[in-house]
């Protein structure tokens, strides 16, 4: 039987998940996952690791979907909700998906797909009592097993999916239950989505294998988490600094009264982590002033789940992402992939058994992404400072190369984003005849600001701080920056608005 089902078995009687108020325990998840494990079955013994899609919302029925595919030996394809339906076309076509599950909302969305596809499709709502029955018999799962893909938000080509064995999750899980020290007595709310390896894992994974509670809420509303923190259900929070920065918004229009109360409830949180997106300074200081916690930055990917983190206890250094998480192997690489020396930057190269197992049915770009001595190259530049990592950028995106240096977008966005006028803003490289690539931003300005903005200003402002080869040649002022679902800036759809 798989790992995370003998985990749950220990906590039988423990709140499993909460969903607008409904609470589920651990034995009634487990009971109507093996039920519904048998629908998915039909009567037949193994499910062989064929691709099972669904496209159910965050709660109760996403996380016994999900439970039920891997229990009948099936891969689990997560569907984002929100996304259009050539998106989710391509993602069914390319993993070749023979069941399809749903709930009954999503129907219209996929009907043209339906009414021209042979898959076999599930309506969730339209399954009666009479249907679900222990099956008789459940297949072995072996851990080399595939179990999940998920798809890489492909800006510039078709997005890739990403596989991970049951090895695969279970080592990605078991890191953060100790690094983080996840109990049972732990309780956290899913605000991330859940085609995403933060949600997936981070979140409902670490959670219900440590056998604590999920909470589960319609949408995001950061007056429905204000209210769970005000009532002491929640001590674990996770988010991107998207959703920190809303919460600030927020807070900041409650009356004092009620800011104080809530500060005291906060300050009783065990853990706060904030990643997937780079997280500026000022959101760290802000938070940490409303709720007493300086965030726990991570940074790990797709293919990896998490792999560096500041530490659970110990100093959490502002604009670095930590240290190895335990099992987590990880070097700082040159373009040959050899060692650099101590405090000099480099590609962030990964081992271990969090590390995921192939892009499906890509053998060329799985071979390309990995050292021919098995270290998978993350596209991701770092350097080492007093012992923690610091993310300088991406090579592709973040890391900009202009007039004979590299220069990091993030730093740049850093200094950017202590301008008074400027809410928030994008950095990115344009190629230039000149330069090789020109320094670019694209910002947004706070509203009393508007009118008085101009490039110059700005200009002659910032190399107050940085050297002037760094300074952005060109501004364009939006009023919000493109993002996928993760509340990552889409910076390729940025570099197509300066053309």
């Amino acid at each position: 039987m798989l790992q995370f089902f003998e985990q749950a078995k220990k906590h039988l009687e423990n709140d499993a998940i909460i969903h607008d108020g409904v609470i589920y325990k651990y034995e009634q998840l487990i009971a109507t996952s093996q039920k519904f494990a048998g629908i998915l079955l039909n009567n037949t013994p193994d499910l062989n690791q064929a691709r099972v899609s669904f496209m159910v919302p965050p709660g109760f029925d996403y996380v016994k979907t999900l439970w039920a595919i891997w229990i009948a030996g099936g891969v689990a394809v997560p569907l984002c909700i929100t996304h259009p339906l050539p998106s989710l076309e391509y993602v069914l076509d390319d993993t070749q998906s023979t069941i399809l599950v749903i709930s009954k909302e999503f129907k219209e969305v996929l009907g043209p797909y339906l009414q021209n596809s042979n898959i076999s499709v599930i309506v969730i709502e339209e399954i009666n009592d009479q249907q679900l029955a222990f099956p008789e018999l459940l297949p072995p799962i072996e851990k080399q097993r595939n179990a999940l893909i998920l798809y890489t938000s492909g800006t510039t080509n078709k997005p890739k999916g990403v596989v991970t064995t049951h090895k695969n999750i279970e080592a990605q899980i078991n890191t953060l239950i100790k690094a983080w020290e996840w109990s049972p007595h732990d309780r956290i709310i899913c605000v991330l989505p859940l085609h995403h390896v933060h949600g997936i894992i981070n979140v409902v994974g670490c959670s219900l294998w440590a056998g604590a509670s999920c909470n589960f809420t319609a949408g995001f509303s950061p007056e429905q988490i204000f209210n769970l923190i005000g009532q002491n259900k929640l001590n674990v929070f996770m988010a991107v600094p998207t959703i920190y920065y809303k919460l600030i918004a927020y807070f900041e229009t409650l009356a004092m009264e009620n800011q104080n109360t809530l500060r005291e409830c906060m300050k009783k949180f065990r853990l706060m982590v904030c990643g997937s997106a780079a997280l500026p300074v000022s959101v760290m200081d802000k938070w940490a002033q409303i709720s007493g916690h300086q965030l726990l930055e991570r940074y790990g990917m797709t293919e990896l789940g998490m792999a560096i983190s500041n530490p659970y206890h110990g100093d959490r250094k502002a604009g670095y992402v930590g240290i190895p998480l335990p099992g987590v192997q990880i070097k700082l690489a040159d373009e040959h992939f050899v060692q650099v020396e101590d405090q000099m930057p480099g590609e962030i190269l990964v081992k271990g058994d969090n590390v995921f197992k192939e892009y499906w049915q890509r053998p060329e770009a799985t071979q390309a992404t990995f050292t021919n001595d098995g270290w998978f190259k993350t596209g991701d530049i770092a350097v080492i400072e007093n012992g923690y990592y610091r993310i300088m950028g991406r090579q592709s995106v973040d890391i900009i190369k202009s007039g004979g240096y590299k220069i990091s977008a993030l730093e740049i966005e850093e200094i950017l984003r202590t301008n008074e006028m400027i809410q928030d803003c994008a950095v990115v490289g344009i190629d230039d005849d000149e330069w090789g690539e020109l320094i670019v931003a694209a910002i947004v300005l706070k509203p009393e600001f508007i009118k008085e903005f101009n490039d110059k200003k700005v200009s002659d402002w910032i190399v107050n701080y940085i050297a002037s080869y760094k300074k952005p040649r060109r501004y364009l002022i939006l009023n919000d920056l493109p993002r996928n679902a993760m509340g990552k800036v889409v910076k390729n759809d940025i570099k197509k608005m300066f053309v």
